[in-house]
């Protein structure tokens, strides 16, 4: 299915500009970097992704890989037997689109095929030469991350959007429709603390065409090196993250915490988008 004809919270379609659309983290994984690993655990899997729904949000990001620097790789059956069983569950269990967290073209087009919707690629379709292939066939919405071993850089923001315009190319070259495509700057990825407060602040200088652009800076490193804080406590610098990112052009924020950056995207909608709640005609 395709961008356009997705239905999110609500039931409403997807209008960018309109309102901030929120991702809400679901890691099926024993070493997630945030502390929120849910592992062989289908039924509380399922309920988080129940409870997400309830407060208000957009779509659900399924990851069975940790990403964490120096994370442990795990192969593709091993990551086929952890993401499956949790992705026909969680489809039946909400209304809401499911995006897929991998870099494997296999895992990817089984998940899409028990009923997921979008393929979140952290390579920028630069791992596996084959998903841009599931991702054309499928026809389905791709997230295209800006992802660099090592922070070095001449030109950050100009790299990135680089990088990220041939990426969008090998999408185009495989038949991926350009409407299809979202864009991620990769905040923390290959990235030193001082990149990611740029890359935030900067956030359309990145984009290379007029392409939705999702943010994840949820309870990441940056922000405990800023606030001295340790993972479980960066809820407030997150908030301060999502807040700025929404005024510099994010359309999508990718957070661990759905009800409390619910409020503060509603909030940042109200001032610098116009956005309006249905209750506002009788404030």
């Amino acid at each position: 299915m395709k961008l356009n004809e997705l239905t999110v919270s609500n039931n409403e379609k997807i209008v960018w500009g309109k309102r901030t659309y929120l991702m809400g983290i679901i890691n099926i994984t024993p070493d997630s970097f945030s502390g929120d690993g849910i592992f062989e655990d289908i039924i509380g899997a399922t309920k988080q992704a129940e409870l997400f729904e309830s407060q208000g949000v957009d779509f659900i990001d399924i990851g069975a890989e940790s990403t964490r620097p120096l994370h442990h790789p795990i192969n593709m059956d091993e990551e086929l037997s952890r993401i499956v069983p949790v992705v026909e569950a969680i489809t039946k269990a909400v209304s809401i689109p499911i995006s897929i967290d991998t870099t494997k073209a296999k895992v990817a087009e089984e998940c899409l095929k028990v009923g997921a919707h979008i393929i979140n690629d952290i390579s920028g379709l630069n791992a596996d030469s084959n998903m841009a292939k599931v991702v054309s066939s499928a026809n389905c919405p791709i997230i295209i991350m800006h992802n660099k071993k090592k922070p070095v850089y001449t030109d950050l923001l100009l790299e990135i959007r680089n990088k990220l315009q041939e990426n969008i190319r090998i999408a185009v070259k495989n038949r991926i429709d350009p409407s299809n495509i979202i864009i991620d700057p990769g905040f923390g990825f290959g990235k030193t603390p001082d990149d990611n407060l740029q890359i935030l602040n900067n956030l359309e200088m990145i984009n290379p065409g007029k392409f939705p652009i999702l943010l994840g800076t949820s309870r990441k490193s940056t922000i405990g090196h800023i606030l001295n804080s340790p993972v479980e406590s960066r809820i407030e610098g997150t908030s301060a993250t999502v807040s700025i990112g929404i005024s510099r052009g994010a359309d999508i924020v990718r957070v661990h915490d759905v009800y409390q950056m619910k409020q503060i995207s509603m909030m940042t909608d109200a001032i610098v988008r116009g956005w309006r709640p249905e209750h506002w005609n009788n404030p």
